[in-house]
């Protein structure tokens, strides 16, 4: 395996709010390699954006504070660094690509005037060689025209092409980690098939780690190397892309899975996960998907399940993989109490 560029351990995020303190992210470990594409899944309210935002530092203070764990970027901990610091390595080393391009670019200013001061603030170059990278990044992403677009406003292209310029702009420094947050929501099936497309020139061309964020197992399936499923801001499954998707050893993996329409069950009625994403409490006692999980008895309630490790890397945090007297419950017909 190629190197970690970058490593969470045990990271934790909370919110300091009216109605008290939420661990919206909860000692949440994973690891991205060099050349590697992470996808983080789940529901709203799982705790993904949180963990990219909490990555770039942009998480608003108050209310939201990194509490606890690690941000290993290239072995250095980036969890107190410096707003110094984390500016010269936000949209250079590290860069992010927002979920929705309109709120992310400046609708006052042209997409040449926006894209040349982002390449300025990391390159000693002038205005005028500014504006020739910026043509060449957009032309590199698939954008017609180029040096036309560069003079127009965001208002005047399409989300598509927003996007694109999004991603023509995070790539403009080639980062060693894109960040991509629900890049493809919004979009019509064919836009979202050539940006995804485009992630994957970036990936296997520039060697560039992704860590992308999104609750579509289908674009998953698509480009992804392996798979960290987050639920109510705790990771409870993770690893390789083909043996989560094919054999989900956590309830909840399980169910987004059948959640999936099946072209050969199109008389059915479509499966759904019963409930909704609980919000995420401090001291909670108990597995957190345990009011939804059909498979959840007496235990499940009382007491918080570890991350257990399973064959090949992967890890689950459920009871039905903990050890009892040297032998894995593995018996998926327990049923709830």
């Amino acid at each position: 395996m190629s190197e970690v560029i970058l490593e969470l351990k045990e990271l934790s995020t909370h919110f300091f709010t009216d109605h008290g303190e939420i661990p919206a992210v909860d000692k949440v470990s994973l690891k991205v390699h060099k050349g590697e594409i992470v996808g983080i899944v789940g529901e709203s309210g799982s705790g993904k954006s949180v963990t990219s935002l909490s990555i770039m530092q942009l998480i608003p203070q108050p209310p939201g504070k990194i509490v606890g764990g690690e941000i290993s970027f290239k072995g250095e901990n980036l969890a107190n660094a410096s707003e110094k610091k984390m500016k010269k390595i936000r949209g250079n080393e590290i860069s992010m690509i927002f979920q929705e391009p309109m709120t992310s670019l400046n609708p006052l200013f042209t997409i040449g005037n926006q894209m040349q001061e982002a390449i300025r603030l990391h390159q000693k170059i002038s205005k005028k060689s500014a504006i020739d990278k910026a043509v060449q990044m957009l032309k590199i992403v698939g954008i017609p025209r180029a040096e036309e677009i560069v003079k127009e406003y965001p208002h005047q292209l399409s989300g598509g092409m927003r996007q694109r310029v999004m991603i023509a702009m995070a790539m403009s420094s080639y980062p060693k980690l894109l960040i991509a947050d629900e890049p493809t929501t919004a979009l019509d099936v064919t836009i979202q098939a050539q940006i995804l497309d485009l992630m994957k020139k970036i990936n296997q061309e520039e060697d560039t780690g992704i860590l992308l964020i999104t609750h579509d197992l289908g674009v998953v399936a698509d480009i992804c190397d392996s798979v960290v499923v987050m639920y109510s801001g705790q990771v409870v499954e993770q690893g390789n892309k083909r043996e989560i998707l094919k054999d989900p050893q956590h309830p909840y993996s399980q169910g987004l899975i059948r959640s999936l329409p099946k072209l050969h069950e199109q008389d059915k009625k479509l499966y759904s996960i019963p409930g909704t994403v609980a919000r995420p409490k401090m001291n909670q006692v108990g597995c957190r998907f345990a009011p939804r999980c059909e498979f959840a008895f007496e235990r499940c309630f009382k007491e918080n399940p570890a991350l257990y490790d399973l064959e090949n890397g992967r890890k689950s945090r459920c009871f039905l993989h903990a050890d009892k007297e040297g032998e894995r419950i593995a018996d998926a017909t327990i049923t709830r109490s």
